[in-house]
């Protein structure tokens, strides 16, 4: 039953359990972001508001308001369930580190992934290190499976103890006088506000999914147009895993080798419609 336009406000429970006051702009946003047209955003708002009661989940919204968008937005309904789709690359973590430093080669950085740097104390292996003119940046990546998880202080703590070791090390090499140096933590979810306190005051560059607000990991991959294949909703998810485990991570790897997918066994009706799916995701790209 419909309450939102009753005097009392709906709460809605998110994933961390928390329970606030549900506020249609916020789906709206998202439906936006995602490339959706007006006419499907009133309609998918129209449809969640009927179905609204108080105390229900973020997740039966969500994924509501995705059923109804892929119906009618295929293109959309994919770039929708980015931080889902983000989710999806695990379970081991390393399709996300890869995602992140392909990220960072978009925007002009030359990238290396697992590296494995000697510290002023002991040898430490890097997820990702990029280069560009005279900064380099050391990125440890923190992958969780479950959105309700965050990255508390300890991560942060451990992360920078870490990188203050690589930075004592690399002050002393001549190759690496003229750059300067940044480290990051990059999450696919959220940080406590202790870690986030931590990060400021130590100068440790984190980025979640929706902190720092220029900058968030979403708003780099709006920006960037680079979907993982997990975003995909007409391959199924033994085939996204077939694709992970090749190393293919990103939709634009696929586009441009569509023979790929007739490799783990995806032809006909389903080829045409996978491929008319990457296609939509590059023309319909809002920048």
């Amino acid at each position: 039953m419909n309450t939102s336009s009753n005097s009392s406000p709906v709460h809605v429970i998110k994933q961390s359990g928390q329970r606030v006051i549900y506020r249609p702009e916020q789906l709206r946003r998202s439906l936006e972001r995602s490339g959706a047209g007006e006419e499907d955003i009133r309609f998918i708002l129209k449809k969640i508001d009927n179905m609204l009661y108080d105390g229900i989940t973020t997740k039966k919204i969500y994924r509501t308001a995705y059923d109804l968008l892929r119906k009618r937005s295929s293109h959309a309904s994919g770039r929708y369930r980015l931080k889902q789709a983000i989710m999806d690359l695990g379970p081991t973590g390393y399709p996300f580190e890869k995602f992140v430093g392909a990220l960072l080669s978009y925007q002009g950085y030359r990238t290396e992934t697992d590296v494995i740097i000697a510290g002023k104390c002991v040898q430490h292996e890097v997820d990702v290190v990029a280069v560009k003119d005279h900064k380099k940046i050391m990125v440890e990546c923190k992958f969780h499976h479950d959105q309700g998880t965050r990255s508390d202080v300890k991560i942060p703590m451990y992360i920078h103890s870490r990188f203050d070791d690589i930075r004592k090390a690399l002050a002393r090499e001549p190759s690496e006088a003229d750059l300067s140096f940044e480290g990051w933590l990059v999450t696919n979810t959220r940080f406590t506000e202790d870690a986030l306190s931590f990060g400021n005051c130590t100068g440790l560059h984190l980025v979640s999914w929706d902190y720092p607000g220029q900058g968030s990991l979403r708003e780099r991959i709006d920006l960037a147009g680079l979907y993982p294949v997990t975003c995909l909703h007409t391959l199924t998810r033994r085939e996204k895993k077939q694709l992970l485990d090749q190393d293919i991570v990103m939709c634009r790897e696929l586009y441009a080798n569509i023979s790929l997918l007739t490799d783990i066994g995806v032809s006909g009706t389903r080829l045409i419609k996978t491929r008319k799916e990457l296609g939509m995701l590059f023309t319909n790209q809002k920048r």
